[in-house]
């Protein structure tokens, strides 16, 4: 073993492989800032040219990739706030509002360091895990991983902060929308309405532009202003990310082992392991709290978990030929082409290379970092433009990515279906990260539960695993009503006075949109149980499980505003809403003279006339933003929507 570690650091320390590495790197960055891209985008771009090449040479090329593009999302979702991939979607709550209080710097230079800290320990804790890991992994049953699923469903109760049952609907809506098409157990299709673009479902880049960076974007153009309303300096900001990783290396440490552990487990990285930290992170830091307001704590510890989680990802990938997530089966394939099969071979006869993967992991984080620190104060300047002025390439990409998911006109409908969703629940305070983990963790829920029932019975929930999962699921559920409990219990006498205000502020509040969203949520509840009630039991079980959380989580909250003596607020969303309708007319217009034309056009005119942009200004955007949806269409041989115009102007699209 000892030899083939030796011969593993000797490889990845040749110039030809630094260099290989380098430009696996640069390409990562380089999707990783894309936003909605992602990693399966751009590993499936190194595929073709994998041929022919040498082992380890390549595999020092696509772990630059797979190391980096964690890292890179962050500048997407940090000053845009838009999930770069979605491995990034915790790192808006807390990136993006210190990018609008001036300190996109210091949130991109912690996200950096803390990217590089969990990568490197997660190559530490993977070349130890790599030799051991084969029976831990191998004792997780469909049992343990339903389970496992609903502990990340508990994490609802910490992401909703005060406002759990208003989480518990928002939860069950994802659960629903991620049990959208066909039922895996039996093939049955189900709540899709008869629209064919459904009978899949809706995809998760879509889900999460939508249900995240629609409701941005729109708050930015009725504001008006910049990303960042203060304007402090960068430089200080820079520092002071360094000052914040090291303050919480414990924080960084410890999510990084989280990362390492849940990567492991095919199905459960990526999208999930950040909802994860973030919420362990906001339960478990001392200190005063302020997630999803600007806690530079709620960057640091999904951005340590992501990168160690792409080392974790490794373990299944290489040992079994499962992957661990989207991006490990991109790699998968690569293995292959490269003439290499996972399995036993990978921790003997090409132990070397198995090395050579951990070291280039290790190196290719510490690379990526670097590169991403130097840039970090030029590209965190984006954040000080006038989003006038950005709207449009912003707006460009949210639609270009999406339309990445299926390449379907649906994507762009499903888009603004979900965005409506995502500028009501933040316009009345829902949670939308308790939404998109319903969604995310939906399909593998409900896939591990039919296959636990199928192998095992009721007897494979009676398992020492199963129980002590279960046993941390009840806690995550119960931590928040007893820590209500046991202030209220600490409260005396004198204190309720002097406390009176105070309680008046903590009541629950209501408006329009509450009121829209809760109506709205029980119509749905009861068109869905009537969608769904005479399919076969086994397909319908598990949308009436969400059902049963959407309407029980709405009708909670209309109860609880009855009986609290809720406050009356105002919940302003006409204006929002008008501007989404304007969005959905784009899409409209797209869809019939092309999309080119229509970006070219709408761009034309947008800078025109709301942002009052100088001429060559609006030339210089507008070009640019022809000049990449042709680039990538011809790099990825895309083919947008045609339409009238496109079809005379632009042929090949």
């Amino acid at each position: 073993m000892l030899e083939s570690m030796i011969s593993g650091i000797s490889q990845i320390l040749t110039v030809s492989h630094l260099l290989y590495m380098c430009l696996g790197v640069s390409a990562g960055l380089l999707v990783g800032i894309i936003p909605g891209l992602g990693g399966i985008a751009g590993m499936a771009l190194l595929l073709p040219f994998l041929y022919g090449m040498e082992p380890g040479l390549a595999l020092g090329m696509l772990m630059g990739m797979v190391a980096v593009i964690p890292t890179g999302d962050t500048f997407a979702s940090v000053l845009m706030g838009i999930p770069g991939s979605s491995s990034s979607q915790a790192t808006v709550m807390d990136g993006f509002p210190l990018a609008k209080k001036g300190q996109a710097a210091r949130a991109l230079s912690s996200a950096f360091l803390s990217s590089l800290c969990g990568g490197v320990i997660g190559a530490l804790i993977l070349t130890v895990f790599i030799l051991m890991a084969r029976p831990l992994v191998l004792g997780f049953s469909s049992s343990e991983l339903f389970v496992l699923t609903m502990l990340g469903l508990a994490m609802v109760a910490v992401l909703s902060g005060g406002q759990l049952f208003k989480g518990i609907a928002a939860c069950g809506l994802g659960l629903l929308v991620g049990a959208m098409g066909t039922a895996p157990a039996t093939g049955e299709f189900r709540l899709n309405m008869g629209i064919e673009y459904l009978f899949d479902g809706i995809p998760l880049v879509v889900v999460g532009l939508g249900i995240f960076a629609i409701p941005e974007i729109i708050e930015l153009m009725i504001q008006k202003s910049s990303i960042a309303r203060d304007q402090a300096g960068l430089g200080k900001g820079w520092k002071r990310g360094v000052q914040d990783v090291w303050q919480n290396r414990g924080l960084v440490a410890r999510c990084a082992g989280i990362g390492s552990i849940i990567g492991t487990i095919p199905g459960l990285a990526g999208s999930v392991v950040d909802w994860l930290t973030y919420g362990y992170a906001s339960r478990t830091v001392k200190g005063e709290k302020h997630f999803g307001q600007g806690d530079i704590r709620g960057v640091i510890a999904p951005e340590a978990a992501n990168n160690a989680c792409a080392c974790g990802a490794m373990v299944p990938t290489l040992l079994f030929g499962v992957p661990g997530s989207g991006t490990a089966a991109i790699f998968l394939g690569g293995l292959l082409l490269l003439g290499l099969e996972p399995g036993v071979s990978m921790i003997t006869t090409h132990l070397d290379l198995t090395y050579n993967i951990i070291w280039s992991l290790a190196l290719a984080n510490i690379l990526g970092a670097a590169f991403c620190l130097l840039l970090a104060r030029p590209v965190a300047q984006l954040t000080r433009v006038p989003f006038a002025l950005i709207a449009p390439v912003i707006t460009m990409l949210v639609l270009f990515a999406a339309y990445q998911a299926t390449r379907s006109l649906g994507d762009w409908y499903a888009l603004i279906a979900i965005g409506a969703i995502g500028l009501l629940f933040k316009q009345a305070g829902w949670s939308r990260p308790a939404f998109l983990i319903g969604f995310v963790l939906a399909p593998g829920a409900e896939t591990y539960f039919y296959q636990s029932i199928q192998f095992n019975g009721l007897a494979g929930f009676m398992r020492p695993g199963v129980l002590i999962i279960l046993s941390l699921t009840a806690l995550a559920l119960l931590y928040p009503l007893g820590k209500k409990l046991l202030a209220r219990r600490r409260n005396t006498a004198s204190e309720k006075t002097a406390t009176a205000s105070v309680v008046e502020k903590t009541k629950p509040t209501w408006g329009v949109v509450d009121m829209i969203l809760v109506v709205g949520m029980l119509l749905i509840a009861a068109l869905s149980w009537y969608d769904v009630r005479d399919i076969s039991f086994i397909a319908h079980v598990f949308p009436m499980l969400s059902i049963v959380f959407l309407g029980g989580g709405a009708l909670a909250v209309a109860i609880q505003i009855r009986t609290e003596g809720a406050l009356r607020v105002e919940q302003p969303a006409l204006q929002g809403l008008c501007w989404l309708a304007g969005l959905l007319m784009v899409v409209v217009v797209a869809s019939v003279l092309g999309f080119i034309s229509t970006a070219t056009l709408g761009s034309l005119l947008f800078l025109t006339f709301v942002a009052k942009s100088r001429w060559l200004t609006i030339v210089l955007i507008t070009l640019g933003i022809v000049a990449f949806l042709l680039g990538m269409q011809s790099l990825l041989s895309l083919h947008y929507p045609s339409g009238l115009l496109d079809a005379l102007i632009f042929p090949a699209s």
